[in-house]
């Protein structure tokens, strides 16, 4: 069974909403030492999966543009990279999740 970036989002979106993720220097749930809220888990994965998105469609338009002839390549390389960059960071962070999860239910209570 495989899951998909999208499943895991909604997932720990709805499930973890309520969870708040510590930032290096600063105590979960409080204010970091430069004022910033620390975030919740879902909000951190559901920004993720939306930048990624974003990123695959700028591509995605890149690309029309050049089959049309009205775009440079570099601009598609370029937007290609980006969006690479950004789904191997999704799937490295689904990947650790999935682990992680592994590793809590084999847990002995």
């Amino acid at each position: 069974m495989s899951i998909s970036a999208y499943d895991a989002a909604t997932a720990y979106g709805g499930g973890l909403a309520g969870i708040p993720v510590s930032k290096p220097g600063g105590l979960a749930g409080k204010a970091a030492p430069g004022g910033e809220d620390g975030g919740s888990f879902g909000d951190l994965v559901s920004g993720l999966v939306a930048d990624t998105s974003g990123k695959l469609h700028t591509a995605e338009q890149a690309s029309i543009r050049q089959v049309a002839g009205k775009g440079d390549l570099i601009d598609v390389v370029t937007a290609i990279g980006a969006a690479e960059t950004a789904l191997d960071t999704v799937v490295a962070v689904r990947d650790r999740v999935v682990s992680a999860y592994g590793e809590i239910m084999r847990m002995q209570i």
